[in-house]
């Protein structure tokens, strides 16, 4: 089968490799202006929650390396800023301009600039060196990614020995009746909350089937073990809607 003739999944629809990317590309070119208006409306303001806890288990420390990938508006790498200091350094890289744009905008007006590079690029495909990286993070992004398993191990790719990978994505509900609130929530509300604070229902619309179509906890820790990372585990927050996963390369 040649390439043209693959296809992926975007959303509940089947649609060619290359056509994923554009439309995911698409979709947040749509939100970027309102993506953190979005975020603290979807989540109730949990979100912020959920990568503090990240944060906390990264175990960034003064000098080293970290890459935000999937950086999105720069929540993640504000905080690994000021944790890395002036000897250290933060990438935040986002496959899509107009978000970087919005987290380099963000980020300049809360006068952090020394210590943050900005870099356009593929989770697949991440142009830095080998072994280049101590800690790795991705918040909402791989599920977005066409081919996860080559992100994964692109990821592992760039991780200095004793690096560790977080990443924080939805994922599926493990709490006893939840299913059936997030569900009506998810397909009901938040479209609705998407036309009426970012005109865009579609696209709110795509980001509750991507959340389906995305791996479960288990599924997602074993891929992870197959690009190399060893010790891997997850966290479930708030009743598995969430999961922080957490692999190292050693």
């Amino acid at each position: 089968m040649s390439t043209e003739d693959k296809t992926t999944h975007f959303g509940f629809q089947q649609v060619p490799l290359e056509e994923k990317v554009r439309k995911v590309g698409a979709v947040f070119d749509s939100v970027a202006n309102k993506y953190d208006v979005m975020n603290d409306v979807m989540s109730l303001g949990i979100h912020r929650l959920w990568k503090r806890f990240t944060i906390e288990q990264s175990g960034v420390r003064s000098g080293q390396r970290v890459l935000d990938l999937a950086g999105g508006t720069g929540d993640l790498a504000a905080r690994f800023s000021r944790m890395v200091g002036a000897e250290g350094e933060v990438v935040l890289a986002d496959i899509n301009g107009a978000m970087l744009r919005q987290g380099r905008a963000r980020l300049l007006d809360q006068g952090i600039n020394g210590n943050v590079r900005y870099v356009q690029a593929n989770a697949e495909c991440l142009p830095f060196p080998d072994h280049h990286f101590d800690c790795i993070t991705m918040a909402f992004g791989l599920r977005n990614v066409t081919d996860k398993q080559a992100a994964l191990a692109s990821m592992f790719r760039i991780l200095k020995p004793g690096g560790r990978l977080l990443v924080l994505e939805f994922s599926k509900v493990t709490a006893p009746g939840l299913k059936p609130l997030y569900d009506f929530y998810s397909f009901q509300i938040l479209p609705r909350m998407g036309r009426l604070i970012a005109n865009d229902a579609a696209s709110y619309r795509y980001l509750a089937e991507s959340i389906r179509m995305h791996p479960d906890q288990e599924t997602l820790k074993g891929m992870m073990e197959q690009a190399g990372f060893e010790d891997c585990g997850y966290f479930n927050l708030s009743g598995g809607i969430v999961a922080l996963h957490r692999g190292f390369r050693f």
